[in-house]
């Protein structure tokens, strides 16, 4: 009997012992599992941030993108406008100069200086040329209300809606009209002319 009793007071004594191994066993597993979760949902949370992130890093260089284009198109239009304003200006000298040459054609100056004259005047058509000025073509040519101010309608043998002279010449800055070219247009034949030609035509 006192040897049962002993070995029951042992077992009681080790069982306590078993069970706090146990639960430490369990502890650990549990706390094993919290950890692999807490670095589970860290990782993915960091992917969240990342995420977004990329998104507005590529946003960001997107709106450079369009800036950058945007500030090119801008300067080619001020370029474009500081030019366009600086032909202006020049044209009516070109206009003064072609007259003189026009008037000392006509007075039959010595033609070594008028030689020389025109050679700056095509000097200076030249340098619009490269800028993509041209003049706009106006005598024979039909009217365009695009290009050519109607300063006046005349009577002439060329048709109705002609142009028959140039007045003052008109220029392009590439497809752009710069200034519009002022011309005289035929109005067709003369009214005494006109009626003629229909008699002539009846009697025939």
């Amino acid at each position: 009997m006192t040897d049962k009793k002993k070995k029951s007071a042992k077992e009681v004594e080790e069982a306590p012992v078993e069970e706090v191994e146990k639960t430490e066993e369990i502890e650990e597993v549990i706390e094993s599992v919290v950890e692999e979760k807490e670095d589970v949902s860290s990782e993915a949370l960091a992917k969240e941030e990342e995420e977004p992130l990329q998104l507005q890093l590529m946003r960001m260089k997107a709106d450079f993108d369009n800036f950058r284009k945007r500030q090119v198109r801008e300067r080619a239009e001020w370029i474009i406008r500081a030019n366009e304003d600086l032909f202006l200006e020049m044209l009516p000298v070109i206009d003064h100069y072609e007259m003189g040459l026009k008037s000392a054609e006509d007075h039959q100056i010595d033609c070594s200086v008028t030689e020389g004259f025109k050679l700056v005047y095509d000097q200076i058509l030249d340098v619009l040329k490269k800028f993509n000025v041209t003049p706009i073509e106006a005598v024979g040519q039909t009217f365009d209300p695009h290009h050519h101010e109607a300063l006046t309608h005349m009577p002439s043998d060329k048709p109705a809606e002609t142009v028959i002279e140039e007045v003052r010449r008109g220029y392009l800055l590439g497809d752009k009209l710069l200034r519009a070219a002022q011309v005289v247009v035929s109005s067709g034949l003369p009214e005494e002319e006109s009626a003629g030609v229909k008699e002539n035509g009846m009697m025939e």
